[in-house]
């Protein structure tokens, strides 16, 4: 038994060697990603393009200009005579945000009234505009409240009546990259694999091998556990490739045990190979086995949490959700790298995570059988 399962996994690994295309794609495509997804998903929108139509010109107006100069979310760099001159902006796409500061501004605040300045934003991309309004709003509080303290200190009065401090754990400079990396080990551990496996199998029957194997002494999970384990080999050398590059290029921190995230993320490629293997299951051709796999995966994606939080979906696609290990491999990952969360913390995800693999691995070994239909 030993030996033909030996024998299977060397025959593997000489099929993928030989197949430059597989190769390339199982070396080079999680580092493409990593780098692709880890750079394009990202909210942190900075140096915001902004149009300036200064009608009082006094230095109060300066002083709030350069209140939203010296922040990173804007770059004040069109400076309009009207509101036409902003109106052909926007529209031309050249910039999403226009300041208005009116001509009576100074002499409002020099009064001790309320000056009203106007934003003009444009909605069409709802990132940049829900960035915009309130990076636009706090600074203007901001620079609101500090004009009530100089007045404050000028009548002799101590201190404002209230002081708001705030802290924030685990990613303290919110850095989109190390809530979107963790993530992205386990999506693409589960785009890689699953067409990986799933074309393994289904290549023998276009091939014709699979006739070869068939009249071999070799008994069905045997053949099943020979064409897992080299892509289990290569999932668990991917997570390693990933680690290392969310580490060293977008300095991603590793807060927990290191062991058991692999160990957890093992269990996880368990799952993810059942799932290649349902699919090889449904589908004949190779074709149909990458259609199949797409119903399958892009769903899982937008279900997991990974893109959106699961708490605004409808119920009845949180319970769908429950189906999909990816869900419980997002919190995982990001539990032990951001939080340093223990085995003993996630252990509701571990059992949840161990039991959608041992539903998927039984309903793919029911499904698998040594023969070609």
């Amino acid at each position: 038994m030993k030996r033909r399962i030996l024998s299977l996994i060397r025959k593997e690994f000489i099929q993928i060697i030989r197949d430059p295309r597989t190769l390339a794609l199982t070396l080079v495509y999680p580092l493409f990603m990593l780098f692709v997804l880890g750079f394009a998903f990202t909210d942190n929108v900075s140096s915001i393009s902004v149009a300036v139509l200064d009608q009082d010109q006094s230095s109060q107006s300066r002083a709030l200009l350069t209140a939203y100069r010296v922040s990173d979310y804007f770059n004040l760099d069109h400076f309009v005579a009207n509101e036409d001159e902003i109106t052909q902006l926007i529209e031309s796409n050249e910039v999403p945000v226009a300041i208005i500061i009116p001509p009576d501004y100074g002499k409002e605040l020099v009064a001790g009234r309320v000056a009203q300045v106007g934003f003009i934003i444009d909605g069409s991309n709802p990132t940049t505009a829900s960035t915009a309004l309130s990076a636009a709003t706090t600074i203007g509080q901001l620079h609101a409240t500090r004009i009530v303290a100089e007045r404050t200190m000028r009548s002799r009065a101590s201190q404002l009546p209230i002081d708001v401090r705030t802290q924030i754990w685990f990613n303290p400079d919110m850095i989109t990259p190390h809530f979107m990396i963790p993530a992205l080990i386990g999506m693409i551990l589960q785009f890689l694999l699953t067409f990986l496996t799933a074309i393994s199998i289904v290549r023998e029957r276009e091939r014709g091998t699979m006739e070869q194997l068939i009249v071999t002494p070799i008994r069905s999970w045997e053949l099943m556990v020979g064409k897992l384990i080299p892509y289990a080999l290569i999932g668990f050398f991917a997570t390693l490739e990933i680690l290392v590059l969310g580490v060293s290029v977008f300095r991603v921190p590793i807060n927990g045990s290191l062991l058991l995230l692999l160990t957890l993320s093992f269990l996880f490629l368990i799952a993810i190979l059942g799932l290649g293997l349902l699919i090889s299951t449904l589908a004949n051709t190779q074709g149909e086995a990458m259609l199949t796999a797409m119903f399958f995966l892009l769903p899982a994606i937008f279900l997991s949490g990974f893109m959106f939080p699961l708490d605004t979906m409808p119920v009845i696609l949180q319970i769908f959700s429950y189906a999909i290990p990816l869900r419980y491999f997002l919190v995982i990952t990001r539990g032990i790298m951001l939080k340093g969360s223990s085995a003993q913390v996630l252990l509701p995800e571990i059992i949840a995570l161990c039991i959608t693999a041992l539903v998927i691995i039984s309903t793919a070994v029911m499904r698998f059988r040594k023969q070609l239909d």
